[in-house]
């Protein structure tokens, strides 16, 4: 079996419990608001999230244009009015506060971390809400390093993306270098844009509808353990 020396995470839903986080910031958001919230609001949200962020990754949008955008749209779709701006930017604070972990996140990473292996964070989110996160979680201490694309200049899967990285993180091995992601879009196929192996973390065991093709999939993140 191939063992790996650099290990580049994505953080949400791959490390961090993003479903978790964002629901308690919506949730608390229409509090504040005093807006009514259920389930429904969160599914519409999420609908209208994932495609301005499809736009936003593919180069058709800003992330500023993307942040008002998505609660924009939400307020236009279930009848509310608040200012988006204002509320994304309350929203993001929210979030920030997020740093719920998925299961196995923090034996795995300090498990690498004892062997004296380098874990660094990939991302596309918002640079201050991850940094946020990152910091006040419990694997902050294991992380050598992380890459929001808002600072790096450049998206996942985008090769110009990676080459940042490895440049910043003095240009270790590609061939021990291992990236672990969920989505196949921007963590895989950004893999395979640097030259380097990677493992979807396909927690829900969908099916793989894409041409793209992980060097490895799993379902739990203690899987890895055979790769360290």
């Amino acid at each position: 079996m191939k063992t790996y020396d650099t290990f580049l995470f994505d953080a949400d839903n791959t490390l961090f419990d993003y479903d978790r986080a964002e629901e308690n910031a919506l949730r608390t958001m229409f509090d504040s608001c005093g807006f009514e919230y259920c389930e429904n609001i969160r599914t519409v949200y999420r609908e209208i999230n994932s495609k301005v962020w499809a736009d936003y990754e593919e180069g058709k949008i800003t992330k500023d244009v993307l942040q008002v955008l998505r609660f924009s749209r939400l307020f236009e779709k279930i009848g509310v009015k608040s200012d988006a701006k204002d509320f994304n930017n309350r929203y993001l604070f929210e979030l920030g506060k997020g740093s719920f972990l998925i299961e196995g996140a923090f034996e795995i990473c300090g498990e690498i971390s004892s062997r004296s292996k380098k874990i660094y964070i990939v991302t596309n989110g918002i640079l201050a809400t991850q940094e946020s996160r990152i910091r006040h979680s419990r694997i902050r201490d294991f992380i050598a390093g992380y890459f929001v694309s808002e600072f790096v200049g450049f998206n996942k899967p985008d090769p110009k993306y990676f080459e940042y990285v490895f440049s910043h993180i003095k240009n270790p091995d590609r061939e021990k270098a291992l990236i672990i992601g969920d989505s196949l879009t921007a963590d895989i196929a950004g893999g395979i844009n640097a030259g380097i192996d990677s493992c979807w973390f396909n927690s829900a065991n969908a099916d793989n509808m894409t041409g793209i093709r992980p060097t490895y999939t799993i379902s739990r993140l203690d899987e890895l353990k055979k790769f360290i």
